[in-house]
């Protein structure tokens, strides 16, 4: 009897510290599986130590307002620009959009009052631009800019990454002399110098804005980049070369390099990837390399059909806008795109895209940046 009561017993106590061991490698489980998830949720925001916006809601508007106002202005005047009206949406069948990478989703809408024609929200202004200069009758040597505002439903969103885009989308008419990388620095030293000049006005009137941006711009290929640091990623070439010298202008995206990757994605069909650039500045804020500007040389003819071919996209020939570039109907241009959004919070010194543009975010970022002091609108 003794003797099966202590073989009773035994087995519950080894079945039982069976139990206690499955449940607590069960709550473990649990555990790491919420942290993980947790710091997968975190990647998509950076929180500064001690952040605290220096300005509040109310002064913040005012501050943007003064950003823009004096920017763009400044921008117009140094590259001839007039300001025009632009479209929010296209028709997808002429070509117009800009298709970014190749692979991002546009917005689209029916037009009830045309048997539910289909429109398109724009991603960016970069073809319709060249188009503009065109029928609006722009000469040699002048140009247009506009407030461009985009829907990007499949951006990966994160401090600097909104769904929503506002830029200003600038274009102007070029020689095809002009047509070189020289011409291209030169038009890329006058924007910085904007900019320059706006972080010095912005520290003007505010005590709590101090200059970091370099003098001068540091010109570097992709390609030349790569060979700088072969074992970093694209994105990880941007900041390292950033935070050494402040300030990098990009040059030469889209085409593959040696590594058989292009450094980033462009679409075939507006900028000359042998002519194009990035500036891209050092945020300490965040501790990142922050895009502020894209810009480029535009496709001619030769470009273009290259282009095409190498992207595995000739079919797009036949759309009524690339025609027109190969047919030579359309003006020889530079142009680009500069983030409003991202130039207010980078003069701001915000933490988030979104203390400076309405948006909308997932519930745990804004309940996380709400803790930190970071007030997204």
């Amino acid at each position: 009897m003794a003797a099966g009561l202590i073989l009773i017993f035994s087995y519950l106590d080894k079945n039982y510290n069976l139990l206690i061991e499955k449940t607590w490698q069960q709550a473990y489980n649990v555990i790491e599986k919420n942290l993980n998830i947790k710091e997968i949720r975190m990647k998509h925001l950076i929180i500064p130590e001690d952040y605290q916006s220096a300005l509040t809601l109310h002064d913040t508007q005012i501050a943007i307002k003064t950003v823009k106002d004096f920017f763009q202005n400044l921008l117009a005047d140094r590259l001839n620009l007039q300001r025009v009206s632009a479209p929010l949406f296209v028709d997808p069948g002429s070509g117009l959009n800009d298709n970014l990478n190749g692979i991002e989703r546009p917005v689209t809408f029916g037009i009830r009052e045309q048997d539910e024609k289909t429109a398109e929200i724009v991603h960016s202004l970069a073809k319709w631009k060249r188009y503009a200069l065109k029928k609006y009758g722009f000469s040699m040597g002048e140009g247009i800019y506009t407030d461009m505002n985009a829907i990007r439903r499949d951006e990966d969103t994160d401090n600097i990454h909104s769904i929503f885009v506002d830029q200003w989308d600038w274009e102007k008419v070029i020689s095809r002399e002009q047509r070189s990388l020289d011409f291209l620095k030169e038009t890329v030293r006058t924007v910085y110098k904007v900019l320059r000049k706006t972080e010095k006005y912005m520290a003007i009137q505010y005590d709590y804005i101090e200059e970091i941006l370099p003098h001068d711009i540091f010109f570097i290929t992709t390609g030349e980049l790569e060979d700088m640091y072969p074992q970093a990623a694209p994105k990880e070439r941007e900041y390292l070369i950033c935070k050494e010298k402040g300030a990098a202008c990009i040059m030469q995206i889209g085409d593959k390099l040696k590594s058989g990757e292009p450094h980033d994605g462009r679409a075939p069909d507006y900028d000359d990837w042998a002519l194009n650039a990035d500036i891209v500045v050092y945020y300490p804020v965040l501790d990142i390399a922050l895009e502020l500007s894209s810009m480029g040389i535009r496709v001619d003819e030769t470009a273009l059909e290259t282009q095409l071919a190498k992207a595995g996209c000739k079919e797009r020939a036949n759309l009524p806008f690339q025609k027109s570039i190969l047919a030579g109907e359309l003006p020889l241009t530079i142009g680009g795109g500069i983030g409003q959004s991202r130039i207010c919070m980078f003069f701001l010194r915000k933490a988030h895209i979104g203390e400076v543009q309405c948006s909308l975010w997932k519930d745990e970022i804004c309940t996380e940046a709400e803790k930190h002091g970071i007030q997204l609108l």
